[in-house]
């Protein structure tokens, strides 16, 4: 899940500088984007920048694309005081200075891998401008296999083996064929010399370069590129899973993961963006001038649902409200849990990111009590209270074993003298679970410290059962929670069938397929067992996990459908083939 970020300039640099009283408009609006986006990547950034055609120097010296990269989390300042401050390339006029079009990424890594090699956007130079590929995306490819040896049969012998350098390299193959389509034309034009070259640069057709490309690949992806010719384009992959919005008018086209990040960065209306649609790709040509074209046929609509609930901004006029209604919709199980005993229950959240999910349930609990009589005579009053809060000076990281466990239950501190001890039940909800271990070493010790009646952890998504292969770092299903829970389930009937000798009894059968490994468990079964699980040890607290329901999901996200996190329905066949590998 990494953050993309492109501008290009459809007007001379002069316009800008008279305009906005500076030279560096299009680099200070990419910074603006990408300290926006810095919740979808801080592991590193990168950004690049394509300046216009410049007649060539006779020393040779002539650069005409830059790049800076840096790791860790200030990679963002870093990379952008080197672009401001670092010595600019004569024969560019200026380098980032008078550059027309810009990228920028944030990287999340999903691999494992790290370092400055792996940081976006990556660079394939040649000595024709036309051969130039710069790119970044957000993006995991689940065929890379079959393409890496697609590349070798093609005779060429990559030097790094990741979905991003082959993808950089088949497209530099297609982009060095679309530039040899160009002189073959010019040739039979008569053209000659520098003329090719200038025939090559103005007739680059990257829509070209893309279908034969594409189509390749499998996977989740929104794909972005610079050309040393001047071209620009973000392509978004069929089923849509991965997200991507645009902005463009009679001054710039600009292009983010989110909607919030062009708003703000240029200060625009909600319907002043647009989303760029499944297969689709946005190209502006050297000329500035820009189109939309349809690379790949549009396959199942399955936008990515989990980005919804956890990994996008909150700001977002639908995110923000679909949230609230994750929140509303869990108020049924959240009452069954307290047994309706509202007057006796504080409510809370952890951590920030299930603040709006908090609200929507305070609505449909405030909802609730102002629709059931009471015998008292008046309602009980909703008391949703800030009970847990961050140290995020404090660095586990640093320590390892025991003591690093003993650090985590530490990273959240509790605000004491709000829940009574053994009488008020403590609500506390999160956007998620998935792995449990912040729950086990860390927030069920330090709730416990308050003494309540009774815990209940609340997920406002549901039971993530199946890893994800096009983003988000989850790609072991023996890691989540709710897979050890449920073997632990299937691991107890198993031993009750073989202890059974009664005749009558059947053999007790274990899923060979794991897109059946949940058959016939309940979310509640599986919770029981997850709290089993998780419980630390000294703490004797009645706890309850309850989860969203994936129906319940659904209405409150309703056109972002793909949901093989907690249902295993993968958009893409490389999803399943992954989840095979699983076993």
């Amino acid at each position: 899940m990494c953050g993309i970020a492109m501008i290009r300039l459809l007007k001379p640099i002069e316009h800008y500088k008279k305009k906005y009283c500076t030279d560096r408009y299009a680099l200070n609006k990419l910074y603006l984007m990408m300290e926006k986006e810095h919740n979808r990547g801080q592991e590193g950034a990168g950004i690049a920048c394509s300046v216009p055609p410049m007649p060539p120097r006779e020393d040779g010296d002539c650069e005409y694309m830059f790049r800076e990269r840096a790791e860790g989390k200030d990679a963002v300042t870093e990379i952008f005081k080197s672009a401001s401050n670092g010595p600019n390339s004569p024969s560019a006029g200026g380098g980032w200075d008078d550059a027309v079009c810009f990228m920028g990424h944030l990287r999340y890594s999903t691999t494992g891998k790290s370092g400055l090699t792996y940081v976006h956007p990556f660079l394939r130079r040649n000595n024709w401008r036309a051969k130039n590929l710069c790119l970044c995306g957000n993006f995991n490819m689940t065929n890379i296999d079959e393409v890496f040896q697609k590349l070798l049969n093609q005779g060429m012998s990559p030097r790094v083996y990741s979905d991003t350098f082959t993808l950089l390299e088949l497209m530099g193959h297609r982009l060095d064929r679309e530039a040899e389509r160009n002189f073959v034309d010019a040739k039979a034009q008569g053209l000659e010399g520098r003329s090719i070259t200038d025939y090559i640069d103005s007739h680059m057709d990257m829509a070209n370069v893309l279908r034969t490309t594409m189509p390749n690949f499998d996977g989740g992806y929104v794909i972005c590129g610079l050309t040393g010719s001047g071209e620009m384009f973000s392509m978004r992959d069929p089923n849509g899973i991965r997200p991507a919005f645009y902005y463009a008018d009679d001054e710039i086209v600009a292009i983010a993961s989110e909607r919030p990040v062009l708003q703000t960065t240029f200060d625009l209306r909600l319907e002043d963006v647009r989303e760029l649609k499944p297969g689709e790709a946005l190209i502006v040509n050297n000329r500035g001038e820009m189109r939309l074209e349809q690379i790949i046929e549009q396959k199942e609509y399955l936008p990515c649902s989990f980005e919804r609930i956890y990994f996008s901004r909150g700001n977002d006029a639908d995110i923000y409200q679909e949230r609230k209604m994750l929140g509303r919709l869990l108020v049924p199980q959240i009452l069954k849990a307290i047994d309706y005993d509202v007057a006796n229950t504080v409510f809370s959240f952890i951590p920030n990111t299930a603040e709006v999910a908090y609200y929507g349930m305070l609505e449909g609990l405030r909802e609730y009590v102002k629709a059931t009589p009471h015998t008292e005579g008046h309602a009980p009053c909703v008391r949703g209270e800030k009970i847990v809060s961050k140290d995020i000076k404090l660095r586990t990281f640093i320590t390892e074993g025991n003591s690093r466990n003993d650090l985590a239950a530490h990273v959240y501190d509790v605000t004491t003298g709000i829940v009574r001890e053994g009488i008020d039940n403590l609500v506390v909800i999160d956007d998620s679970i998935v792995r449990g271990t912040t729950l086990r070493e860390s927030i069920i010790r330090i709730l416990n410290r308050l003494h309540p009646k009774k815990i209940i952890i609340v997920s406002s998504a549901p039971q993530i059962r199946y890893p994800d292969f096009y983003g988000i770092d989850m790609p072991r299903i023996a890691d989540f929670i709710a897979y050890q829970a449920a073997a632990k389930i299937h691991e107890e009937n198993l031993k009750t069938a073989q202890s059974d000798n009664r005749t009558t009894s059947k053999p007790y059968n274990l899923p060979t397929d794991l897109l059946h490994f949940y058959d016939g468990m309940t979310d509640e079964q599986i919770s029981t067992k997850m709290v089993e699980l998780l419980r630390p040890e000294g703490v004797t607290c009645p706890i309850e996990i309850v989860y969203q329901t994936v129906e319940n999901m659904h209405k409150a996200i309703p056109n972002h459908p793909g949901d093989w996190y907690f249902t295993g329905h993968y958009p893409t066949p490389g999803g399943y083939n992954k989840l095979k590998m699983n076993n």
